[in-house]
């Protein structure tokens, strides 16, 4: 099953879980519907657009180079955040977030998994998923501003995005594999546990600025590596993973001191 379909089914699942929970969760009190247009709006490029354009991405450059240049994301967030919100963002901040690129790029990269002559205009996938995911930042913020709801903007961003991927699963002109039994549970388990993330992300918009969210969020490689070595015996602790490491850990604790500075 390919991963264009697969997200034509993760992403619904998620949505489906937003539904079930909205009857005992959504808190109508304060709505605004300037909030839900920019939701909605959200809703159009996130996780839909991104999802297509890492999928094009790893087609044209592989899962490496699009892990690595897809790191540029938070740069995309905290310029977005000063110029949009109108964040202060601290020098140490913005360096603690260049910390961050460097050390995915360095947990990301894998040699024997670059393509050969792999650069110009094919660049602009991954960069245009940093993007989005930084104006998804940004826009979600905003409309935290007007309407203080996370749940809200899980809920219909979720239900937008699962109208863009199943509309560009049925316009595809190939045809759709055949789903089995362990596709639906490895795809609907990966959409449950995505919208939980993309939901304690929207949460965490809601309690602090983009500049403090966007370096941690972008930081997830790390956890992922630190598994794979925990958890996989073939999957040693390299040099250049160690350093990567390193520097994200670095990074994110001279974040964390930026938001309470002595």
């Amino acid at each position: 099953m390919g991963a264009r379909s697969g997200a034509a089914l993760s992403v619904p699942t998620a949505a489906v879980l937003f539904i079930v929970a909205t009857p005992f969760v959504l808190d109508l009190s304060g709505f605004d519907w300037r909030a839900a247009l920019l939701f909605a709006l959200v809703g159009l490029i996130f996780p839909a657009a991104v999802t297509l354009l890492t999928f094009r991405s790893n087609e044209l450059l592989g899962p490496t180079v699009t892990s690595a240049v897809s790191g540029t994301s938070p740069l995309f967030a905290l310029a977005g955040a000063s110029l949009f919100l109108g964040e202060r963002v601290p020098g140490q901040a913005a360096l603690a977030a260049v910390g961050v690129v460097i050390g995915v790029a360095l947990l990301s990269w894998r040699r024997e998994e670059t393509r050969q002559g792999f650069g110009g205009w094919a660049l602009l996938w991954p960069l245009s998923g940093a993007l989005v995911r930084a104006l998804t930042q940004t826009g979600i913020k905003a409309g935290l501003l007007i309407w203080a709801n996370a749940f809200a903007a899980g809920l219909i961003g979720y239900l937008l995005s699962s109208t863009v991927l199943i509309a560009a699963d049925r316009l595809r002109r190939s045809a759709r594999p055949r789903l089995s039994r362990r596709d639906f549970a490895w795809f609907a388990g990966t959409g449950v546990l995505n919208g939980g993330a993309v939901l304690l992300m929207y949460y965490a918009l809601g309690m602090a600025p983009v500049w403090v969210v966007a370096p941690i969020i972008a930081s997830s490689p790390l956890l992922t590596a630190l598994i794979s070595t925990a958890v996989l015996p073939d999957d040693k602790l390299s040099v250049r993973t160690a350093y990567g490491a390193a520097i994200t850990i670095v990074a994110i604790v001279w974040l964390m001191r930026s938001m309470n500075p002595a």
